[in-house]
Order: C-alpha cells, then structure tokens, then sequence
C-alpha cells in the first residue's frame, strides 16, 4: 500500500466483502472475543452488530465501550496484496437509539436476512461501533494506520 487513499479503499471493500469479524472487549481486565455479524453504515465510520442482553459481550460493552473489530479479508485477493489483508477496526460501542433501533435493525436485517428472528427478539440489542481508526495488515512488516480524522483525498 503506498499511501492512505490505497488504505481507504481496503477498508471499504473489506468492510462490503466481509459479513463477519471477531469483536474484542475487555471488563475489569479480562478480555473477550466473539464471532458477530456486521454491516457498515455511514460509510466506513459506523459498524453495527447485535447481541443477546444476557451474555458476556453485552456485559462488557456496556461496563467498557472500547473494542476491536478484527476482519480477515486473506483469502480475498486484491492487486497490491497478493495474499490479503488483515483489517482491525478500532473504536468505541453504544447500544443504538431507540428512536435509530428500528432503521439500524432494518438495514442489518438487509445484510443478514438470515437473523431475522435473532433481530426481532426482545432479548436483542443492537450495537453501533463508532471507528477511531483502521490497522491494515499486508505482511509482518506491512502495518498500516487510517484515522478518521485524517483528512483523505481522492
């Protein structure tokens, strides 16, 4: 990758190829990870995911909103990286709006349509993960960064 326009445009075909990652949380030291489901919204910004309220992942996230999304794009070949990439997200996680809930819910059940009864179910909660920056990985010596607030042209 040769500058941050080539990273941004990783970053979103990652994010529309890829339906899963792995979510990083931690609560009073003890860190978690669990298999979600994600569809991006506002671009690159914006992840959203779904939970149950009685499990581990709701606990920390709502004790410790900081998370990592980590996203395995290696086996989906690109021009510059012959081998993939590995792609972390990081950022901060809030349970959607109630008045949001119901447009988010739509938009994932688009992207998941096989989650249906996972959405509608009172239990569920939906998560909108707020990015603060992207970690590209191309090789062990090809470690790049992309914070949102650093302006990218193109």
């Amino acid at each position: 990758m040769s500058n941050q326009i080539d990273i941004r445009a990783y970053v979103e075909g990652a994010l529309q190829a890829r339906r899963f990652a792995v979510l990083a949380t931690e609560c009073d030291g003890q860190p978690h990870s669990s298999l979600i489901a994600i569809t991006p919204i506002g671009g690159v910004r914006q992840l959203i995911f779904a939970t149950y309220r009685n499990t581990r992942k709701y606990r920390n996230l709502t004790q410790n909103g900081k998370v990592a999304v980590f996203i395995d794009d290696r086996d989906n070949n690109g021009p510059a990286l012959p081998g993939g990439f590995v792609l972390t997200a990081l950022g901060c996680a809030q349970v959607v709006s109630a008045d949001e809930n119901e447009a988010v819910r739509r938009a994932h059940l688009e992207r998941h349509p096989d989650l249906e009864s996972f959405l509608g179910s009172l239990d569920c909660a939906l998560f909108r993960v707020t990015v603060e920056a992207y970690q590209v990985v191309g090789a062990i010596d090809d470690v790049r960064w992309w914070r949102m607030d650093e302006r990218v042209d193109g």
